[in-house]
């Protein structure tokens, strides 16, 4: 990244479904606020025909060495991946959690917002301001990949799987870290650990064990350590009570949907996958899938692929534009410019014109 002319090399891997519908429209916005800075910021795009098409095409989800073409960008923009004829742990494997793994993404930063406009399924939203971020271990637990199938020469029904979950005390210490810093910055001081230490009695104590340890070096911030079931209970009963929640691969993927759906739908809700250490370019994505039942027919929401852009901008050191497109898409769900999803009648394209329209 070119310091003086802050001009960021961006990585555009569309992929599938509406991914491609919402990069365009991510893409768009960016090129908005760039042509709005006065010349103190710009982006210059290379996109990459990845996914599920060049799959059928090639019998890879990406290139041999795409992990090569891709660190040397300052960070990836990534649409959805997964289509009904690519079996989803190939398309998943084969390119996202490739590029996470290998680029030791090991943060992702899943906000929960309720936007104005946009009316949530939980009753208490109403009348009291919610808040809170999913900090999600993304590099090991559940989905380090560790394991196999055999015995296949049994016969069907004789077959057995392997699935290991694997927890290091680096890894969780360093998410943790990464929770209690961020917690600092809000404005409850608090940290949520969710665990399942009373049936999985060896990888969720060592997380118990990092958590509280950690806590010892975060005395202004508040803690509880919390079991998976009691804290899917609780985003639903008690969400008021939230700020930073930390949670292990699984367990924040499915609570972080959870808080998605609460607020409205998943459509609105952006993550970031960080390599903290920027020793690799972090990756920035829409929490949605590549929902091939709409796909291509202007249908998507592209709320959770700007929320996602704000977050980028944020990470380059660009608060203030990153609050920008914030305040642009709470202009544009209050004046109810809204995709079906969220119970409107907007196009993808007349969202996003309504979002580079609230910039000004």
């Amino acid at each position: 990244m070119s310091t003086e002319s802050r001009t960021f090399r961006i990585a555009a891997i569309p992929a599938d479904g509406v991914g491609k519908e919402v990069v365009a429209a991510g893409r768009a916005v960016l090129d908005a606020l760039a042509a709005d800075s006065g010349g103190a910021f710009a982006f210059e795009w290379e996109e990459f025909p990845w996914g599920c098409e060049y799959y059928e095409r090639t019998g890879k989800m990406m290139d041999e060495d795409g992990l090569d073409q891709l660190k040397d960008f300052d960070a990836i923009y990534f649409g959805a991946v997964g289509w009904p004829t690519v079996p989803d742990h190939i398309s998943l494997w084969g390119l996202r959690l490739r590029i996470c793994q290998n680029f030791d993404q090991w943060a992702n930063v899943r906000p929960v917002h309720f936007l104005p406009g946009v009316v949530s399924p939980l009753r208490k939203a109403d009348d009291t301001e919610l808040d809170w971020v999913v900090v999600r271990e993304n590099s090991e637990g559940e989905y380090a990949g560790l394991g196999g199938r055999n015995l296949s020469a049994r016969g069907q029904g004789g077959e057995v799987a392997i699935q290991s979950a694997l927890f290091t005390e680096t890894g969780c210490e360093r998410i943790m870290r990464f929770a209690f810093d961020l917690a600092r910055t809000r404005n409850r001081r608090k940290v949520s650990s969710v665990t399942k230490s009373n049936a999985q009695q060896y990888g969720m104590v060592l997380w118990d064990d990092a958590f509280k340890r950690v806590a010892a070096d975060y005395p202004d911030v508040e803690t509880e350590s919390v079991l998976v079931d009691a804290m899917s209970a609780k985003f639903v009963l008690r969400p008021e009570d939230l700020s930073v929640v930390v949670a292990s691969n699984l367990n924040a993927d499915i609570l972080s949907d959870l808080g998605s759906a609460l607020a409205g739908s998943l459509g609105l809700a952006a993550s970031a996958n960080l390599n903290p250490e920027r020793r690799f370019p972090s990756m920035f994505e829409p929490v949605h899938g590549s929902a091939p039942d709409i796909a291509g027919q202007g249908l998507a929401n592209p709320i959770g692929a700007v929320g996602s852009a704000a977050l980028m901008l944020n990470h380059f050191g660009l608060p203030d534009e990153g609050a920008r497109l914030e305040k642009a898409i709470e202009r544009t769900t209050a004046a109810g410019i809204l995709t079906r999803d969220v119970g409107g009648t907007a196009t993808t394209d007349e969202v996003t014109k309504a979002l580079i329209d609230a910039l000004n």
